[in-house]
């Protein structure tokens, strides 16, 4: 089940960064986060009124609020990243984030297997060789470089934080919708300093229809992430985190190959041998 479950969320990880990608030529970056943050808190509401999920609040719930305070600025921290450049090098490093639920489980006591640890490493290297990383050509920026660690650290602490937060499904639900509006709250603050700074919330020229045509793309970004959140979440409770967490960054890899699906981009040989070695990982950790 963990497997399962793990791989699931790096479909759903892989296709929502792969859409919000997209998203995110055509308006800002802010914009697509918190729009898309609320549609999923739309959803989320309906499912905890109508599970009754309210009855479960207590504590735990703060690791939701943690995520959701840690999580928007992660990914700004990412996107400033990716404009500095050079994408090649950024992606990979971003993968990177990993080590943070890893090094968790094993603290807790975790213990893989010979055969999963080998599976960790093959996977880890593939993850990163998925993105592309660029060895030669222009100088990367301290700055991009640090960017994309901060940014990192935070999606590890975002899958480290939400596994903590519930126990049973409709705690989950519950959750989810916590860290989902705190995200909302915490991006739309940042929203309305931009504007106030003289940043538009969209391109010039266009209007809130441009945003209306977009809904539907908007809501399927948000609700792909926090149903990867709640994949994620069951399979770090239902087996090691450890797997959980390799398996779930496997993400790079499916938004390369939707990048090679639908806008026809072709794998670098590196992403293609990547691919490969994180399925390799993959298989280890499974049979494992």
């Amino acid at each position: 089940m963990t497997a399962l479950f793990a791989l699931a969320t790096a479909v759903l990880w892989g296709l929502a960064d792969f859409g919000g990608g997209l998203l995110t030529r055509r308006i800002p970056a802010l914009t697509v986060l918190v729009v898309s943050q609320a549609a999923a808190v739309v959803v989320l509401g309906a499912i905890v009124l109508g599970t009754g999920a309210w009855s479960e609040a207590g504590p735990q719930l703060w690791f939701a609020v943690a995520a959701g305070l840690v999580g928007p600025a992660a990914m700004l921290a990412f996107y400033k990243a990716l404009a500095l450049g050079p994408m090649g090098v950024v992606s990979p490093l971003g993968s990177l984030g990993v080590v943070v639920p890893v090094g968790v489980g094993l603290a807790v006591g975790e213990r893989p297997g010979p055969g999963q640890f080998a599976g960790i490493a093959v996977a880890l290297v593939g993850i990163v060789l998925a993105g592309g990383p660029e060895l030669r050509g222009a100088p990367v920026q301290r700055r991009a470089v640090v960017l994309t660690l901060v940014a990192a650290f935070g999606f590890g602490a975002v899958m480290a934080l939400i596994a903590e937060a519930s126990t049973t499904l409709t705690g989950l639900f519950l959750a989810l919708f916590v860290q989902r509006v705190t995200n909302v709250a915490v991006g739309g603050v940042a929203l309305l300093a931009q504007t106030r700074r003289g940043v538009p919330a969209l391109p010039e020229g266009t209007g809130p229809r441009v945003l209306w045509s977009m809904l539907p793309a908007l809501a399927f970004v948000g609700l792909a992430d926090v149903a990867a959140n709640g994949t994620y979440s069951i399979a770090a409770q239902n087996g090691p985190v450890t797997v959980a967490a390799v398996l779930s960054s496997l993400y790079p890899v499916v938004t390369a190959f939707a990048a090679f699906a639908v806008l026809k981009e072709r794998l670098r040989s590196v992403q293609a041998a990547g691919a490969g070695l994180a399925l390799a990982g993959t298989v280890l950790l499974a049979a494992g």
